[in-house]
């Protein structure tokens, strides 16, 4: 008897009508788009967060670890060997070198130090347009997608306003559902925004320590390749091998 109440019950409970499900549903096609364009641009700026941060998490790891060993080497051949292959260090590093092989075919000593500055110097802001690639498409997702759920939001209204028309009246079953629709458009539209405005801010201030750091670099490789090895910038000393206990003296035999 008492499962034949509960689904007494169950039966006799108002069926939901305003759901998201329904809501999309009287939105029609243009919600449904909508909802797609939203959920391809939060997709997207999740995925160039994730990815961008990783990328440059790898760079940071990869300068406190030239830094402890590369100028320790005595030619920049041989500290470039101990750098990772790919890394954005080891490019700056071979880009010098391979600039230091052309410095000296040029005649004019002015001109062969801009050359190597101004290869250097290309070869820094190559790294840093790879790190600010997809960056544009974050500031893209938060300028366009409050709008894109605006659009969402007219349209929602806008049945809304014909279903008044049609039943003659303005009772809440009629535009409920309508207007549901518009304002989850809108929140949809800035729920996927502000992600993303505060993924492409957080980039944004990380690929410009790593571009200092890049220049600072590159200023230390020039001041290198023109010292012929004499300038190196201040390293800490490598720390000491901890002194092994000494050994226990034999207790003496009485």
């Amino acid at each position: 008897m008492v499962f034949e109440l509960l689904q007494a019950a169950a039966t006799a409970a108002p069926q939901n009508k305003f759901g998201f499900a329904e809501a999309l549903e009287q939105g029609g096609f243009i919600a449904y788009a909508t909802v797609i364009i939203l959920g391809i641009m939060s997709f997207g700026s999740f995925f160039i967060l994730i990815t961008k941060w990783i990328e440059q998490n790898k760079i940071m790891r990869q300068y406190k670890d030239m830094r402890s060993s590369f100028w320790r080497a005595p030619s920049l051949k041989e500290g470039a060997a101990k750098l990772e292959k790919n890394s954005a260090w080891r490019q700056v590093v071979d880009d010098g070198l391979a600039a230091e092989d052309q410095h000296g075919k040029m005649v004019n000593e002015t001109d062969a130090h801009d050359w190597l500055h101004g290869s250097l110097a290309s070869s820094v802001n190559s790294i840093n347009s790879r790190l600010a690639s997809g960056l544009p498409f974050l500031a893209t997702v938060g300028a366009t997608s409050p709008f894109i759920g605006l659009f969402g939001t007219v349209v929602g209204i806008y049945l809304a306003l014909i279903a008044i028309g049609i039943a003659g009246s303005a009772s809440i079953d009629k535009v409920a559902g309508p207007v549901g629709e518009a304002l989850i458009m809108t929140a949809l539209g800035l729920l996927v925004a502000v992600p993303a405005v505060l993924a492409y801010n957080y980039l944004q201030a990380r690929n410009k320590r790593i571009g200092e750091l890049l220049n600072g670099f590159s200023t230390d490789v020039l001041a290198n390749i023109n010292s012929k090895g004499a300038v190196k910038p201040a390293v800490a000393a490598a720390p000491a091998a901890p002194a092994k206990p000494a050994a226990a003296a034999p207790a003496a035999k009485q």
